[in-house]
């Protein structure tokens, strides 16, 4: 039997990237998914339920309250109950690098917007169905940006360390009620936002590649092992913990 057999799965930002390649491996693994983003998620439903899985497409603003309430009510209505929540929606693929002077003040407000409260706003909207039910995972996503201090980048690398932060400090909160809370820390990852950057430019890539033990490109489908087993019951005693995944550029 798949891990996740019977499991229902929200992946926020699922339309696209590295969301959608969360959301296929977690159907592929028995989940009933539900694609969410302010994009169209229909595509990748369709590619979901071709391969045999079950997916449903909402669209959902993570910054709006009651877009989320709406997103977590039908993924309910839907399939019955909510079993794991994966916040990977946030503002990184198209934002260019550039000197945190000049980062505009309308700029860095909507990245904490999308990136920590978005997170925060799904988080809340997401507990009352995983505690009536005793169990839940959470899954954030922060970024391996945190532990290296990568310059250029100072609202992105400030709301992803928030994660670490925030997923420590939830875990203690919800544990009691059987939901656990982790998140994992990719490397730069070859994403089609990131391959259509122009700031991520194929000598900037090498030099990312060259401090990791692996030294390659990080692909999206190099994150889903880690992705999985924090989603399945293999990780249940598990909480609270960031697990870092870019080739050993980090290592902590």
């Amino acid at each position: 039997m798949a891990r996740l057999q019977g499991k229902v799965a929200i992946v926020t930002g699922g339309a696209q990237g590295i969301g959608a390649t969360y959301a296929k491996a977690l159907a592929r693994e028995g989940a009933r998914v539900c694609v969410a983003d302010i994009d169209n998620p229909e595509p990748i439903v369709a590619a979901i339920n071709a391969d045999g899985g079950q997916a449903l497409g909402i669209l959902v603003d993570v910054t709006s309250p009651g877009s989320v309430a709406d997103m977590i009510g039908k993924a309910v209505s839907a399939y019955g109950s909510l079993d794991i929540l994966v916040n990977n929606a946030a503002l990184f693929g198209k934002l260019p690098l550039k000197p945190f002077e000049q980062i505009s003040s309308d700029e860095w407000d909507r990245v904490m917007a999308v990136n920590i409260r978005g997170v925060f706003e799904c988080c809340k909207a997401a507990t009352p169905q995983m505690r009536a039910q005793n169990y839940g995972k959470i899954v954030n996503i922060a970024s391996g940006t945190v532990y290296k201090g990568t310059p250029m980048l100072l609202h992105y690398v400030t709301s992803k360390g928030a994660m670490v932060a925030f997923t420590r400090a939830l875990a203690r909160e919800v544990g009691a009620a059987g939901i656990r809370v982790n998140c994992i820390a990719p490397g730069l990852t070859m994403s089609e936002n990131v391959k259509e950057n122009s700031s991520w430019a194929d000598s900037l890539v090498s030099k990312i590649n060259e401090t990791r033990a692996i030294q390659r490109d990080q692909e999206p489908d190099d994150l889903t092992g880690t992705l999985l087993y924090l989603c399945s019951p293999d990780s249940d005693f598990v909480t609270g913990q960031t697990v870092v995944v870019d080739g050993g550029s980090v290592m902590h």
